[in-house]
């Protein structure tokens, strides 16, 4: 049945809603001026500046919706939508953050009593909110809610709480994290206007060791035993241009919910008001037209100062997503099978989320990203952007959870109800098989180059602002909606070992 009861808006193919225009500078997005003291201006005429110690680069808050568990159906979207105001408040708090330097620098304590204390009060009103609406639908809130409601400043030298461990030659977070734009001596921004990516945050294809991705999400399904087949969905790459800021799955009803904006394939009305029945009844660009799944992830951009239409809008260059947004050169959707056996069919309507969009703050137990170069995709990185030789594609590539409780098409914290296979490609606590999600995308970019600690031109992956675009907070999203037979024909390819499309 349809979650969302909402009266929905008209759908728009490049719909983004305009907000915060006051923190736009010239049409070129949220400028992140006085991000460390005291600005000036550099030869090249970016807006940079310097910094004056280990000040706070960005807002750490715990993850409030990765907390909740059971809550009734009846109250989802109400928790989601308060969750949803807590990402906003994070994002108002990071852009107060971001452009009070000046008063930072002479004042010790102001980012404790101008920005994190006044965002503590914020949240534990809406935690208090959570609580009542859980107990007032006839679920037991957690009464420990209360502990998240305070956050962080994270300098910019500080490791990640959550932990990539150090010794990894694909660069895991190591002490010198860069948390906002400061390259490992602390100077400058990434002299694009924006805090980050930063030099530390690439690694030359050739540095990684093959097979060194210790990542313990994403595992391959198939292999060499139990059901061996697949089935290939051709849905494009966003020909027609969808992109929004929303997020049906987290964030559903809430304008501008992503704070970054997505591309989509596969289903065509896929915004935050569209209900079960809108996404069954809309167009695809699958060219198998049972297929009306929605996929979409993060945009890649390139940061070369060109002005793209969302350029003054929440989502985009208001919340620091700046730039060329790239389409993929390929976009490679396929479904596997399990070492372990046959599968069993997705329902229809099952969200899955996998990867972390706030992994940089939150830490790794979810990240799911990967990154690599095509030639040498035996070298495959979660917390660095690839730098690919002369005629290497960039690659991102994420294997999904396929792993379901048999039970729920979407979870409280919409994690719960799926979970990836162990490591020999079995099921645990009773979880059932099916079809694995693959998508593998292939974008033509050339090489940022790093002169001086400093990158010029760097992609990056739109992120929420105080993720300050880091590479591991890549991630994907999925609705099944194939229909009955076309759900049934994949299935049965994959157990009888072939390979279908």
């Amino acid at each position: 049945m349809g979650r969302n009861t909402r009266k929905r808006r008209t759908p728009l193919a490049t719909k983004i809603v305009a907000g915060a225009a006051a923190l736009a500078v010239g049409g070129g997005g949220l400028v992140w001026a006085n991000f460390y003291a005291s600005a000036h201006e550099d030869h090249g005429g970016h807006n940079r500046t310097r910094s004056a110690g280990a000040q706070v680069a960005t807002i750490d808050c715990p993850d409030v919706g990765q907390k909740i568990r059971d809550v009734p159906d009846r109250a989802r979207g109400e928790v989601d939508g308060e969750l949803a105001t807590m990402d906003s408040q994070i994002t108002n708090a990071y852009q107060r953050l971001a452009t009070t330097r000046r008063a930072q620098a002479g004042d010790s304590q102001f980012v404790q009593n101008t920005i994190l204390g006044p965002l503590k009060d914020r949240r534990k009103a809406i935690i208090d909110r959570i609580q009542l609406e859980i107990n007032r639908a006839g679920g037991k809130a957690d009464d420990n809610l209360d502990e998240l409601a305070g956050c962080q400043g994270r300098p910019a030298d500080q490791q990640n709480g959550g932990g990539q461990n150090g010794g990894r030659d694909d660069g895991g977070q190591n002490g010198g994290q860069n948390g906002g734009g400061q390259d490992q001596e602390g100077n400058d921004d990434n002299g694009n206007g924006v805090a980050g990516p930063v030099a530390e945050d690439f690694v030359d294809i050739n540095d990684v060791r093959p097979n060194s991705r210790d990542s313990r999400n994403g595992l391959a399904a198939d292999g060499d035993g139990g059901s061996t087949g697949s089935f290939t969905t051709d849905c494009g790459v966003n020909e027609n241009n969808l992109f929004n800021s929303d997020n049906l799955i987290a964030a559903p009803g809430v304008d501008n919910g992503a704070h970054h904006t997505h591309d989509y394939v596969g289903n065509q009305d896929n915004d935050a008001f569209s209900s079960d029945e809108d996404l069954a009844n809309a167009d695809t660009s699958c060219q198998n037209q049972g297929d009306k799944s929605t996929y979409y992830w993060p945009v890649l951009r390139l940061q070369d100062g060109t002005q793209e239409f969302d350029a003054n809008d929440q989502g985009g260059g208001a919340e620091g997503n700046i730039g060329k947004i790239l389409k993929p050169a390929e976009a490679q959707i396929r479904f596997v099978g399990s070492r372990q056996g046959d599968v069993v069919a997705m329902p229809k309507f099952l969200r899955v989320i996998t990867g972390d969009a706030k992994s940089f703050t939150n830490g790794d137990a979810n990240a799911n990203s990967s990154w690599s170069c095509s030639g040498f995709e035996d070298r495959q990185v979660t917390d660095k952007y690839p730098l690919c030789p002369e005629g290497s594609q960039v690659l991102r590539t994420v294997n999904f959870q396929s792993c379901w409780d048999g039970q729920n098409i979407d979870s409280a914290n919409h994690r719960d109800h799926m979970a990836f296979v162990q490591e020999d490609g079995s099921c645990a606590n009773g979880f059932q098989a099916v079809p694995q999600l693959q998508i593998r995308l292939a974008y033509d970019i050339p090489a940022p180059t790093v002169e001086n600690g400093q990158v010029r031109n760097p992609y990056a992956v739109d992120s929420f602002p105080e993720q300050l675009h880091k590479p591991i907070t890549d991630h994907n999203d999925f609705i099944n909606v194939m229909d009955e037979n076309l759900m049934n024909e994949v299935v049965d390819c994959i157990n009888r070992g072939e390979d279908c499309q």
